[in-house]
């Protein structure tokens, strides 16, 4: 189970299921640019809900460590 839930924000559901994944990958987007280092992509946590799929992306913690000093990135909210 992920630390991060413990069911599932769109039905509820409580079959949650969990893997960490690269950001990126050699044929698509690096979706954490400028987050990683010249030789490690960052990681994300992965949550699917076996009820109604919705699935959510979490960011490793050292990505979002470098967030707010990151070329790229901007804050949203005060």
């Amino acid at each position: 189970m992920s630390p991060y839930l413990s069911s599932c924000p769109c039905c509820g559901g409580s079959e949650l299921y969990t893997r960490k994944i690269d950001s990126g990958g050699a044929y698509g987007p690096n979706l954490l640019s400028g987050l990683g280092s010249f030789w490690r992509s960052p990681k994300f946590d992965v949550v699917v809900c076996q009820e109604c799929g919705h699935t959510l992306f979490f960011a490793d913690q050292r990505a979002k460590e470098k967030l707010p000093k990151a070329k790229g990135w901007r804050r949203i909210s005060s």
